[in-house]
């Protein structure tokens, strides 16, 4: 039994322009408090819409035009800041399937991977013009494809980079830790029991 295995992902984009975009600008901490992620897509950006509209312009993830993206295209060091887990589920319960960037935070890489959300890096260059491609042609759609690392669209097929491990996860679908986990139930259950620290309070 293996997690769901993820080879391509396909969809419009949106451009978010801007370096060390953090968690807490993904979603403010005040909706943290939700017992489970269920409605936490509403709330991504939350600070960021309400700031940009105050001052009459309106942020990607409140714009008509990209209200159906599945492919978000970042700069440097997206995700940085607090580890939180909310930040991916937001933007996946939003309705983002991958992502590509410049870089990002190593913790919020992995709680993408663990979400099924590919995260490809690629250089300053190539991110701009994608983000230009999707701001001319909101409605074009990305195709990414996960073992070639390429995303192909209103600009050709580009070169993408995506870290090995990773992808081997997607496309063998080990990325889904909790069904390794239920696979080898019975293991994870013997070594538990052999554990003092954990059979002292069963």
């Amino acid at each position: 039994m293996a997690g769901k295995i993820v080879t391509e992902i396909t969809g419009p984009g949106i451009p978010l322009r801007g370096n060390d975009i953090d968690t807490d600008r993904i979603v403010p901490a005040r909706f943290l408090k939700c017992v489970t992620f269920d409605g936490i897509g509403k709330h991504a950006f939350a600070d960021d819409i309400k700031g940009l509209a105050v001052k009459g312009e309106t942020h990607p993830f409140a714009d008509a035009r990209f209200a159906n993206a599945a492919v978000l295209v970042a700069n440097q060091n997206f995700g940085c800041g607090s580890s939180r887990e909310h930040a991916p589920q937001s933007l996946q319960r939003w309705g983002i399937r991958a992502i590509i960037a410049e870089s990002y935070s190593e913790i919020f890489y992995g709680n993408c991977v663990s979400l099924a959300i590919p995260c490809f890096t690629a250089d300053h260059e190539t991110c701009a013009k994608l983000q230009d491609a999707i701001e001319s042609n909101s409605e074009g759609d990305l195709t990414l494809n996960i073992a070639a690392a390429t995303a192909t669209g209103p600009c050709g097929t580009i070169a993408l980079q995506i870290q090995p491990g990773a992808q081997s996860q997607f496309l063998d679908g080990s990325w889904n830790a909790r069904t390794g986990l239920l696979e080898n139930l019975d293991a994870a259950k013997a070594v538990a029991e052999k554990l003092a620290y954990v059979s002292n309070y069963a």
